[in-house]
């Protein structure tokens, strides 16, 4: 039987080494809702300071300083876009019926990778800037951005982000970043079954040569990732995230190629030379 704690935002989660113990925190979409349903009770005040910033997760107090700004800049968006949020709530409350999807993908990177932690996973709601991210506190989710049936992928894919090493400054560049994501996009297929763009990689498999050629003009590039990052709207005209796409690409012929799975997926995970890592893997389309 699947162990899921739902814990309150008064009580510290913890990482752990067993998937069945993994604690889902779901207090923070409750708090919104309540300070979001106060708007009408108290119009000239901020409901969203004391009933949903100040009562948070440590997910939510994570989330805050690069997505959320503040309850000002919270309230502002919210004031702007009330429809839009109230288009989400039915979608928000829903999350908590895809935990066991998600511990199953917990289940398969255990089994795939043995040294893997698992750490709280945080649901909030935020300014629609952010679908996902992995911090030092857990896994927090956007509730916002994100379909509830996707959540068994956007987990497994900041999960796979839990695991890896960081990028160190020296290789800081838009190989590094492209390959760090596309990790988590192969190892998020590989423990859930989907989570992929599939407009992005329909498109990028009809077009990997040009493709490839392209990115190997900018790939060393640490200034500017070129719309292939990071941008819902790239003026370039491609599809969002091709660097997302292309990484899994790399990553994911790093993996075929090698004999033993299990080791492929630690030194996928801890990857310290990224140049040398593209030269293992092989790709080269058209080559």
């Amino acid at each position: 039987m699947f162990l899921l704690l739902l814990t309150s935002s008064l009580t510290v989660a913890q990482k752990t080494t067993n998937p069945l113990k993994v604690q889902f925190v779901t207090a923070d979409i409750t708090n919104f809702w309540t300070a979001f349903d106060s708007l009408e009770k108290a119009p000239r005040g901020n409901p969203f300071d004391q009933l949903y910033i100040k009562k948070g997760s440590p997910g939510l107090i994570d989330f805050i300083p690069a997505r959320i700004k503040g309850a000002d800049s919270l309230l502002s968006m919210v004031l702007r876009n009330k429809l839009k949020y109230l288009e989400q709530k039915e979608n928000s409350l829903n999350y908590i019926n895809y935990q066991k999807q998600c511990q199953a993908t917990f289940l398969a990177l255990k089994y795939l990778y043995p040294e893997a932690v698992f750490p709280p996973v945080y649901f909030v709601i935020g300014r629609f800037n952010s679908g996902g991210h992995s911090a030092k506190s857990g896994l927090i989710i956007g509730a916002e951005m994100n379909r509830a049936d996707r959540v068994p992928y956007l987990v497994a894919h900041e999960l796979i982000h839990f695991q890896q090493d960081s990028i160190t400054a020296i290789q800081n560049n838009l190989l590094a970043g492209c390959i760090n994501e596309g990790t988590a996009e192969f190892l998020c297929e590989l423990i859930s079954g989907g989570g992929l763009n599939k407009k992005t990689h329909e498109y990028g498999n009809a077009n990997e040569e040009k493709l490839w050629k392209e990115f190997q003009q900018i790939m060393y590039d640490k200034e500017d990732n070129h719309d292939w990052m990071y941008n819902y709207q790239p003026k370039n005209g491609y599809p969002p995230d091709l660097g997302y796409w292309i990484g899994y690409k790399i990553v994911g012929a790093f993996y075929n190629k090698s004999a033993d799975k299990q080791k492929a997926i630690k030194e996928i995970l801890h990857i310290q030379d990224y140049p040398k890592f593209l030269k293992d893997s092989g790709y080269a389309p058209g080559n």
